[in-house]
């Protein structure tokens, strides 16, 4: 019978909240996340905010720098024209922040989108090359 109560102390042992042997907070350590995982996240953001771009454009990529949990972010695009390029770079902007926010749990300072190429739509029946 003092078998059974051991095994129950035991249990009851590990139930236990260690309240008085926890460590506290400020000696738990810290997690730091990778500057290329933020850029990760925000080369995804940029693709979502973007929808469907031209068949010969590279995908949308990042650069960032993390200083105490503040990220600062450099896009990096290639667009159809004509299109309202501002209004594309300002919803590429929103959407970075929103998903590094929600998935990194950073604060991102700054999104600066540099826009690199434009692909002209071309027209169907119009032959490539100068026109005079």
């Amino acid at each position: 019978m003092t078998s059974v109560s051991s095994e129950t102390g035991a249990a009851d042992e590990l139930r236990r909240p260690l309240t008085a042997t926890a460590v506290p907070p400020g000696d738990r350590g810290a997690t730091r996340i990778a500057d290329r995982v933020v850029a990760k996240v925000a080369g995804q953001a940029a693709r979502e905010a973007l929808g469907r771009l031209p068949a010969e454009a590279q995908p949308p990529y990042a650069t960032v720098v993390v200083h105490r949990e503040v990220a600062r972010i450099r896009m990096h695009l290639e667009l159809d024209y004509p299109c309202d390029i501002g209004a594309r770079c300002r919803k590429v902007r929103q959407h970075v922040v929103e998903r590094v926010v929600a998935l990194v749990g950073m604060e991102v300072s700054e999104v600066a989108v540099q826009v690199e190429r434009l692909y002209p739509a071309q027209a169907h029946g119009v032959a490539q090359g100068r026109t005079r």
